[in-house]
């Protein structure tokens, strides 16, 4: 044990201590931060074009029917179309044609403009022809269009989950889904991401023969062991250390590089935003009312312990898989055709996110999130929808017995290839490591 601790120690510190990680502990926030703020600059910097639009209708249908918007302007006009082209082309304005049909319902029109016309003109101009048209039909029909806009509703759905003891909770389907994808994708990157790191890491000490010299002090599998739960331990102090940096360098962005001006601006900006959101969805108490129920509908705690058990259980499963690989191989080009294999069930767990979700209680759900390859991912996918507490022990502990079945397996096929140059490897090969007795 005190040898997996030296080994994990090394791992760490040496990594730690490179020049590329600090770069990148610093450079990730910047750019996180940057992402977030520079969009909102570039906004109020960049001025839109006004964009002005020449209307020929030859209908008449939708004459004054296309009103102004923001930086978009438009103005009738009555020529003929080549002529009409050539004046509003002229000025770098758009032509919007709209040509007479006998027999149709002019549903057809054309934009001619020397510059792509953008998606908000196209958007707006089908919208309103499209309003126009469906009202002229039904006041053919004898329908008044305003009886029809009047008769539409805004429905208002409430999912009650019934649990245990009777306990109704109210819950909120739209904040489970996107918790469910985000709790997935997390879990399959942070597997990815640290596992190929174990990878390479090996696949770098078995080129340069270092670990010639380490075999000689330690078993296989303690170094194995060492280096997956040091290059974790990596990771997530890069993770960690991300999020307070972020955090630390958008407050600075926002009170010490932006003016005082600039930040009433971006504060008025805000309250301006809650206001009309407090508007559009009710008073601003039943709207804190609202959230602190979707909140309290959301078991915060459950969420938070399963996304570190399935990450450190899925973790450690896939990453001794990767030791293996990368005790196996000599080139990377070589680790293409056995990472693809390992990486399938992982990959079919993402890929049958979207059938999760719609049928949590299904029985491809229920087994999916039982087999240790799929379970960390489907799990978690699973979890925000309310998982039966008997399914999450039993998928936690086949993962624990994964876990430890899987470290076997790579621990036989490491001790054999780490020390292996210079042949190309093959799953015969490999089987032939799984059969030897050490």
């Amino acid at each position: 044990m005190n040898k997996i601790i030296l080994i994990i120690q090394r791992e760490y510190f040496t990594r730690v201590k490179k020049r590329s990680f600090i770069i990148m502990t610093l450079l990730g926030p910047l750019l996180m931060a940057a992402m977030i703020v520079l969009p909102a600059f570039l906004a109020d910097w960049s001025e839109a074009t006004e964009k002005r639009i020449a209307v020929l209708d030859e209908t008449g249908w939708f004459f004054e029917k296309f009103k102004d918007q923001e930086n978009i302007s438009f103005y009738h006009v009555f020529e003929d179309v080549e002529t009409e082209k050539e004046a509003a082309l002229g000025k770098g304005d758009h032509l919007l044609y709209i040509p007479l049909t006998e027999l149709n319902i002019p549903v057809n029109a054309e934009i001619y403009s020397n510059k792509q016309a953008g998606l908000n003109v196209t958007s707006y101009v089908k919208t309103a022809m499209k309003r126009e048209v469906e009202n002229r039909k039904l006041l053919a029909s004898g329908i008044d269009p305003e009886v029809i806009k009047s008769s539409k509703a805004n429905i208002v759905l409430s999912t009650i989950r019934v649990e245990e003891g009777g306990i109704e909770k109210k819950s909120n389907t739209e904040v489970e889904v996107g918790l469910a994808i985000f709790a997935g994708m997390m879990i399959y990157f942070f597997i990815f991401m640290f596992g190929v790191q174990v990878l390479k890491g090996v696949m770098e000490e078995k080129s340069s023969r270092i670990v010639e010299v380490i075999i000689s002090s330690v078993k296989p599998f303690q170094l194995m062991m060492g280096k997956i739960v040091g290059i974790a331990l990596v990771g997530l102090t890069q993770f960690l250390l991300w999020i307070v940096l972020t955090v630390v360098f958008l407050g600075i962005i926002k009170f010490g590089f932006l003016s005082g001006g600039d930040v009433a601006g971006m504060e008025m900006l805000e309250q301006n935003q809650l206001m009309q959101a407090a508007a559009e969805s009710g008073s601003g108490a039943d709207k804190f009312a609202m959230v602190a129920e979707i909140i309290d509908s959301i078991n915060i705690q459950a969420m938070v312990l399963s996304f570190i058990f399935y990450f450190l259980g899925g973790y450690l499963l896939y990453a001794a898989l990767f030791a293996a690989i990368g005790g196996a191989v000599d080139h990377d080009a070589d680790t293409q055709q056995f990472m693809f294999p390992v990486s399938i069930p992982l990959i079919f767990s993402v890929a049958m996110s979207g059938v999760i979700i719609n049928q949590p209680d299904s029985a491809l759900s229920v087994w999916l999130s039982m087999i240790p390859f799929t379970s960390p991912v489907t799990m978690m996918i699973r979890i925000p929808f309310g998982v039966p507490l008997e399914q999450i022990w039993l998928s936690a502990g086949l993962l624990i017995a994964g876990f430890l079945a899987t470290t076997w397996l790579a621990g036989k096929i490491y001790r054999s290839g780490i020390l292996m140059y210079g042949k190309k490897v093959t799953y015969m090969e490999i089987w032939r490591w799984l059969k030897y007795k050490h």
